[in-house]
C-alpha cells in the first residue's frame, strides 16, 4: 500500500526531493517527538509502540539506516511513513512537513513528469497549521490593545506577568464579528480552510464570521509544537456562552489526544520519569513556572485512554522503567469524583498513580497566588498513592460505630484492594484496611479475595433475596445478565421499554444489579438515545467503583448475536433473565409451603399456594418466550 502510495505520489514531488528529504530527515528526531526513545544496544533505540498498546517496547528505531520496525504490531517504514501513520497524513503532506523541518524547498512537476512547477497548495494538515500559526500572532497582538484590558487584567490577577503571556501565547478575541476571519483570507487562506480548521463559522447570513470573540485566547499546541486549536475563556459577565469554550473537532484537533502543555513538558516528562496532571490551562502556566516543568492539562474533556497512551509513550512507562503519574484535583465532591474515575484507569498504566490535593482544596494556580511557588511544589512532593485516597474516600462514607457501618465500608472498600495491578501489595493493603476499619484481618482478606474472582464480599446477601448464592461471573445466568445490560447501554432505543420493566431484584449478581439500578438513576434506557453521552450518564449515576468500571466494560463488549440486533432477541434476552428469577421464587415458595400447617395456618397456606400458581403460569410464559435461545 504505501509503495503504491509513493509511486503515485512522486511524480507530483519531484523524485530527487523526496530523496533528499529522506537523506536530509533524522528519524530519531521525528520519532522522539512522539515516543521517548532508549538505547537498545548496536546503536539502536527502542521506545512504546504508538500504534498499539504494550508493557515492553517492542517499537526499534535504526538512525543509521533510518527506519523503524515494531516487533509488536509489525508497522515498520520510513520517517515518511512514520509520520503517515502517527498524524495521519497523506504522502505529499508527510513530504512537506519533514522537508519544512529540514529547510528544504519541494519542486513539483506535472502529470507528464516533465515540467516542473510551484506547489499551488499545501497538504490539507499543514494548511490548517499555518492558519493556526498565523491566528496566534494575530490574537498576540490584540493581547495589547485597549479592548483587551479585560484580558491582561485577568492574567495580572492569576499572578501572570507578560513574559508569561508570551510564552504561553496568550492572546485575546477582539470584539468583532470577523476580524480574524478578514485578517485570514487576506493572507490567502480559503472559506473552507478556515471553517474546516474551526477558526470561522458561517453566519445567518451566509458569510464567515468569527468563532471566538470578547475572550482571552490560549494556543493548543501538539506533542511537536503545532498549534492545532484554541481554548478561549469568558470575560465578560454579559457573555452567556459558557466559561471555557475550545475549537470544535478538526482534522487536526481530536480533544480526546491532545494534552495541553505536552510540547513544553515532554522532554521532562522523558527526564524525569514523571508527569503531573492538572485541570487548566491557568494551573499548567502555574506548575511551570513553579518549577513544576512536568504538568500537562487535558483540553474540555475528561482524562481518558488515548491521553493515557500518549503520556505513557512520553514516560516510557514500561516493565523496564515504570513512571510517576500524578493527579490534582480540587479538594470538593467534584474533584474526589474525579479522582476515584483516575483510579479506574489505574490499571492502564504500568507505573505508579497519586493524588495531590492541596489542605485548602485549593488548585496549583491558586495556591501559587496564596502561598507562593514553594507551596505548588510541595503539594506535589506530598502526593499519596491514589489507591490510599480511594480508599480513605470510599469508607468515610459509612459510621465505622456501628457494625453494620463497617461490614458495608468493607464491602465496599474490597473491590479496590482486589483491583490493585500489583498483587504483591494487596496484603499488605488488606491490613492497612482492616486496621481502618477496626476489623480483623480474616474477614478484610475473604472479602478482597471473593472481590479478586468476581464474586460480592463474604457474607453479602444476593440483591432479590437472600436464599441463592451469586452466580459465578462466567455462568449462564451472569452471561444473560450481562447480556441485558449490554442491551440497556449500547441498544437503550430498541431495548429500553423491556429492559426497564425488569427490576434490580431479578439480577442475583450484586454489581449488576448495581448497575441496573445506575441505568434507573440515570432515567432508565427507554427515555436514552445512546451514544456516549448516555454510558457516561449512568456510569456518574453508579457510585460503586466495581460497577463504574462495569459499566465501561460493557458498554464496548460485543452482544452475542451475529447480525443486527432485533426486538425479538430483546425479548428473548429480558425473557431468560426473569424466567430464572421467577423459578428461584417458585423454589422458596414450595419450601415455604412445605414448612406450613395447612390447618392451623389455612388462610396464609391458600395465599401463598395462590401466589405459587399464579408464579408458575408466569414461568411458562417465560419459558415459551425465550424458546428461541441466545
Amino acid at each position: 500500500m504505501y509503495a503504491e502510495e509513493v509511486a503515485a505520489m512522486a511524480g507530483r514531488i519531484r523524485d530527487e526531493d523526496i530523496a533528499l528529504v529522506r537523506e536530509r530527515t533524522s528519524i530519531a528526531d521525528v520519532i522522539s517527538e512522539v515516543v521517548t526513545l532508549k538505547s537498545a544496544g548496536g546503536g539502536n533505540l527502542k521506545g512504546l509502540c504508538p500504534f498499539h498498546d504494550e508493557k515492553s517496547p517492542s517499537f526499534n528505531v535504526s538512525p543509521a539506516r533510518n527506519v523503524f520496525y515494531c516487533f509488536g504490531c509489525g508497522v515498520g517504514g520510513d520517517a515518511i511513513k512514520f509520520l503517515m501513520d502517527a498524524e495521519h497524513l497523506g504522502f505529499v503532506e508527510s513530504v512537506e512537513s519533514l522537508a519544512a523541518r529540514a529547510g528544504i524547498p519541494l519542486r513539483y512537476v506535472e502529470d507528464d513528469r516533465s515540467t516542473p512547477r510551484a506547489r499551488p497548495q499545501q497538504g490539507q494538515r499543514q494548511r490548517l497549521v499555518a492558519a493556526h500559526a498565523a491566528a496566534v500572532e494575530f490574537y498576540r497582538a490584540q493581547l495589547t490593545t485597549a479592548g483587551a484590558r479585560p484580558a491582561r487584567e485577568f492574567l495580572a490577577r492569576r499572578g501572570f506577568d507578560r513574559a508569561a503571556a508570551e510564552r504561553y501565547g496568550c492572546g485575546f478575541a477582539p470584539d468583532a464579528w470577523d476580524l480574524l476571519t478578514k485578517h485570514l483570507r487576506q493572507q490567502g487562506f480559503s472559506h473552507d480552510e478556515l471553517v474546516t480548521g474551526g477558526l470561522s463559522r458561517p453566519a445567518r447570513s451566509g458569510s464567515l464570521i468569527d468563532r471566538f470573540r470578547r475572550r482571552l485566547m490560549w494556543p493548543i499546541r501538539d506533542i511537536t509544537g503545532d498549534v492545532i486549536g484554541f481554548g478561549a475563556r469568558k470575560l465578560f459577565d454579559d457573555d452567556d456562552g459558557p466559561k471555557y469554550l475550545n475549537t470544535p473537532e478538526t482534522p487536526i484537533y481530536k480533544k480526546s489526544h491532545v494534552l495541553y502543555g505536552i510540547d513544553q513538558a515532554k522532554r521532562e516528562i522523558a527526564k524525569q520519569g514523571k508527569v503531573v496532571v492538572v485541570e487548566g490551562y491557568t494551573d499548567v502556566m502555574a506548575c511551570h513556572l513553579a518549577d513544576v516543568p512536568t504538568a500537562v492539562a487535558t483540553c474540555g474533556t475528561a482524562f481518558g485512554a488515548d491521553h493515557i497512551s500518549v503520556l505513557r509513550r512520553v514516560l516510557f512507562d514500561s516493565d523496564e522503567r515504570a513512571g510517576e503519574i500524578i493527579f490534582t484535583f480540587d479538594g470538593d465532591a467534584a474533584g474526589q469524583k474525579a479522582a476515584l474515575r483516575a483510579f479506574e484507569d489505574d490499571q492502564r498504566f504500568v507505573g505508579r498513580t497519586f493524588i495531590a490535593v492541596s489542605p485548602d482544596n485549593m488548585d496549583p494556580c491558586d495556591l501559587r497566588l496564596a502561598k507562593g511557588d514553594l507551596a505548588v511544589r510541595d503539594l506535589v512532593a506530598r502526593r499519596e498513592p491514589l489507591v490510599d485516597f480511594a480508599l480513605r474516600h470510599m469508607i468515610s462514607r459509612f459510621d465505622l460505630d456501628t457494625v453494620d457501618g463497617r461490614v458495608e465500608a468493607m464491602r465496599r472498600a474490597a473491590p479496590l484492594v482486589a483491583k490493585l495491578k500489583d498483587r504483591e501489595k494487596r496484603p499488605e493493603y488488606v491490613r492497612k484496611l482492616a486496621g481502618d476499619l477496626g476489623m480483623e484481618i480474616e474477614p478484610v482478606q475473604r472479602a478482597v479475595l471473593s472481590a479478586a474472582n468476581g464474586q460480592p464480599a463474604a457474607g453479602r446477601p444476593a440483591p432479590s433475596r437472600p436464599g441463592p448464592a451469586t452466580p459465578a461471573v462466567d455462568s449462564p445466568r451472569s452471561m444473560v445478565e450481562r447480556e441485558a445490560l449490554k442491551l440497556a447501554l449500547q441498544e437503550p432505543v430498541l431495548a429500553g421499554p423491556m429492559f426497564d420493566a425488569v427490576e434490580a431484584g431479578d439480577y442475583q449478581h450484586p454489581v449488576h444489579a448495581v448497575v441496573r439500578v445506575a441505568v434507573a438513576a440515570a432515567g432508565g434506557a427507554a427515555g436514552a438515545t445512546g451514544g456516549a453521552v448516555w454510558i457516561e450518564r449512568v456510569r456518574d449515576a453508579c457510585d460503586d467503583l466495581a460497577g463504574q468500571a462495569l459499566v465501561g466494560e460493557l458498554a464496548v463488549e460485543p452482544l452475542r448475536i451475529d447480525g443486527e440486533v432485533d426486538p425479538r432477541y430483546v425479548s428473548v434476552t429480558m425473557a431468560r433473565l426473569q424466567w430464572s428469577s421467577v423459578t428461584g421464587r417458585i423454589r422458596d415458595l414450595k419450601s415455604k409451603i412445605q414448612r406450613i400447617n395447612p390447618v392451623s395456618n389455612k388462610d396464609e397456606y391458600f395465599a401463598l399456594f395462590g401466589e405459587l400458581l399464579s408464579l408458575e403460569q408466569h414461568a411458562r410464559a417465560l419459558r415459551e418466550q425465550a424458546a428461541g435461545g441466545l
